[in-house]
């Protein structure tokens, strides 16, 4: 549960960039969308050298505290910094000096997460070798993560609009957004330090195992099942980024406001004369979660679907992850749950403006296809860390993992961009919600239904091209256990 903390951390940045960033450019930046767009690409450039590198340096760390645990803690600080700067508006007025401080502070906060996430994640691999407590422990990991989700997705407009609020009424976007963002961060730097201290690391690499980067490039390039996790997990991200980003798009521009209103009125997240009283709807009215005007209806509607996703993907973590991967397998599994998903995907582009309960269902379908997929991605990717170390007696969890990171901050980078730029193409006008043409929601609608879906079927292809079956890697496991109590023995001796 310490541990999970980690990762519970590392998503109040990661969902915020996920469904935030490309708005934030666009509306409190003032960015075109291609611009916008622009930046997060970017930054990938960057991280092609950066997160292999994390990773040969983690894989070659020597403390105390193990191999990849100590970055955690090095980068704690920096990395709840870098958070805060990213959302920093520091009043520049021309355009392409706010464009080039974007850039900059994008660049340091992935850099900084490359540090952190990358050692991080290679420490649930080494953190137990069987096979169902590594699932376990991934599947606790990403309960917190899915807490996290829910707080930043339902939370962060709320708590903009609150601190951004003062007294006399008067709202100022930019001061919201970093009081918000603060607050995460702060969290994000006592979460990292919990996790530091909680985890412990127990697989080692062979003891006659020479350190040779070139080796080990060479092994995890000709390693069939880490490329079909890259290619998987590249084209996931893209697919969360691109539909993530769009989604406040399209229920800011698509959605009908009236409709979305009466929506919320239906449930009680109106203010009326006939609301009542009571201590959930103080808390609800304290994180302005209640509509107090039909202009209110975007941000807790847009909220309130966000928290509903994240509560039914947190019990389909919880109930259907570790049960379906232990009794058909990490691929099985993984290839339906993700088949479902970009189904339910391509259906978001049926509703009309008024279908709100429809878009509601759509999400809840959604978000239990996809919950069992979230923690047996980096359970599989720690088995393919295994397969490497079996099939060349070798061990390079660190680089393993570094270029999965790379390949999910890729994602997040061209997702968001390929959003940013198609609703440029589309017309989508930065800011304006009155001046959206037909075309630009036509645009909203698309990166927001069928292309995220198609590109979630490219990660299902994918699937079918990872060998390490659930038989497959009970045989595997066998066989490392061996090998290493055999080492061991060697080394008593």
């Amino acid at each position: 549960m310490g541990y999970s903390l980690g990762d519970c951390a590392a998503n109040l940045v990661f969902q915020m960039m996920m469904i935030f960033q490309l708005k934030f450019y666009t509306d409190v930046f003032g960015l075109d969308g291609a611009v916008a767009g622009s930046i997060l690409l970017i930054a990938r450039v960057t991280d092609a050298f950066v997160d292999p590198c994390v990773g040969i340096l983690s894989d070659r760390t020597h403390s105390r505290w193990g191999k990849y645990r100590p970055w955690i803690l090095w980068t704690a600080l920096p990395f709840s910094v870098f958070y805060v700067l990213a959302f920093y508006n520091p009043g520049i007025e021309d355009k392409a000096m706010v464009a080039t401080y974007a850039t900059i502070s994008y660049i340091l906060l992935m850099s900084i997460y490359s540090a952190n996430n990358t050692p991080y994640s290679s420490l649930g691999g080494v953190m137990s070798g069987d096979i169902k407590e590594r699932t376990s422990i991934t599947s606790i990991r990403f309960v917190a993560s899915t807490v996290a989700q829910f707080v930043v997705q339902g939370l962060t407009l709320p708590l903009v609009n609150k601190f951004g609020t003062d007294s006399s009424g008067h709202f100022d976007n930019q001061h919201g957004w970093l009081c918000t963002v603060g607050l995460f961060a702060a969290v994000a730097f006592v979460f990292m330090i919990i996790a530091f201290f909680s985890a412990r690391e127990r697989i080692q690499p062979p003891p006659q195992q020479e350190m040779n980067v070139k080796t080990d490039i060479k092994e995890i390039f000709y390693n069939v099942p880490w490329r079909a996790m890259f290619v998987l997990t590249l084209f996931v991200f893209i697919t969360l980024a691109m539909w993530g980003s769009a989604m406040s798009f399209y229920f800011q521009n698509y959605v009908d406001q009236a409709a979305l209103y009466e929506f919320l009125n239906k449930l009680g997240l109106v203010d009326s004369t006939h609301a009542g009283g009571g201590v959930g709807y103080t808390i609800l009215n304290a994180f302005s979660l209640i509509a107090h005007k039909q202009s209110d209806a975007y941000s807790i509607g847009f909220s309130l679907f966000n928290m509903v996703g994240a509560i039914v993907q947190f019990i389909g973590v919880i109930f259907l992850s570790q049960y379906l991967g232990n009794k058909f397998g990490k691929k099985q599994t993984f290839i339906v749950c993700l088949s479902l998903t970009a189904l339910f995907t391509a259906l978001f582009y049926i509703p009309t403006g008024n279908d709100v309960g429809l878009m509601f269902v759509l999400c809840i379908l959604k978000s239990l296809a996809y919950a069992p997929t979230v923690p047996l991605l980096w359970a599989m990717i720690g088995d393919v860390a295994d397969h490497i170390e079996y099939v060349n007696h070798r061990r390079a969890t660190g680089f393993c993992f570094s270029g999965v990171v790379f390949s999910l901050k890729a994602g997040l980078g061209i997702g968001g961009a390929f959003a940013g730029l198609i609703l440029s193409g589309f017309g989508y006008v930065s800011g304006n919600v009155a001046l959206q043409s037909a075309s630009a929601v036509q645009g909203i609608r698309l990166v927001a239904s069928i292309l995220p879906a198609i590109l979630f079927g490219v990660g299902v292809v994918a699937l079918f091209f990872y060998p390490i079956t659930k038989t497959f890697n009970i045989n595997m496991q066998a066989e490392l256990a061996a090998r290493r109590k055999n080492a061991n023995s060697k080394d008593e001796n």
